[in-house]
């Protein structure tokens, strides 16, 4: 049975996703506040993390900047309105996708569903099949692993950071617009928030080039979108 982990300082809401997590079949984990969910995390086995950012004491960012030290594990972060700076804090520490409170819980459940759909932790074995390795210059895909290297040293990555990069690299030399990526990488329609590609774009960047100011691979096609280029 898959299992979530629901992080939040507001009991109703815990109680709230609790409920319509488990009604749909997920096992399901609470905690109070950001120690809590880390002493869970480490006793459990999480197949996924629903995370509120604003908690006294250790906060989801807190807690994000933790986990990421040890696991890829797919995280959707929870945030009030107003707190934008925020969401772009935790997509550039390695949460997945975001939501806004107050929040749709059959929205969050079809969110919950995507994340675990097209995460590599979930799909892995479907993947064998179709294994390759491609190999650019000093960076390398091995799809069999879903893993990606630099100069023989893996890159830490999110599921998202990894498939974004497989579907640039595939389609190398190719122009997408940012609805275009997010479609294809997200596999649902967008609807215009173009800061979790550029966010996902820069952290490519800082990750995959030497100069992420001046990048040789991930290139900014100007009043366009992004290519992948490669002579």
């Amino acid at each position: 049975m898959t299992s979530v982990l629901i992080v939040d300082d507001e009991v109703e809401i815990v109680e709230l996703i609790d409920f319509y997590m488990g009604n749909n079949g997920y096992k399901t984990y609470k905690a109070f506040n950001g120690n809590e969910a880390l002493e869970i995390f480490e006793k459990e086995a999480i197949d996924i993390i629903v995370l509120d950012i604003m908690m006294p004491g250790c906060s989801g960012k807190d807690v994000l900047r933790k986990i990421r030290q040890k696991s890829g594990v797919p995280i959707l972060f929870l945030s009030a309105k107003g707190e934008d700076m925020d969401k772009i804090d935790g997509l550039f520490l390695g949460a997945d996708d975001y939501m806004s409170k107050p929040f749709n819980p059959m929205e969050l459940i079809a969110r919950v569903n995507a994340l675990l759909r097209r995460s590599c932790f979930f799909n892995n074995n479907n993947n064998k099949q179709n294994a390759s390795i491609t190999i650019i210059d000093n960076l390398k895909l091995d799809e069999e692993l879903c893993r990606a290297y630099k100069n023989d040293i893996e890159l830490e990555l999110t599921a998202f950071e990894y498939k974004l990069l497989v579907f640039l690299i595939k389609n190398k030399n190719k122009v997408f617009t940012k609805g275009q990526l997010y479609e294809q990488v997200w596999d649902e329609a967008y609807l215009g928030d173009e800061r979790i590609i550029m966010v996902y774009i820069s952290k490519l960047r800082d990750k995959i080039e030497d100069n992420s100011k001046e990048p040789k691979y991930i290139k900014t096609i100007r009043g366009l979108g992004y290519m992948f280029e490669r002579n």
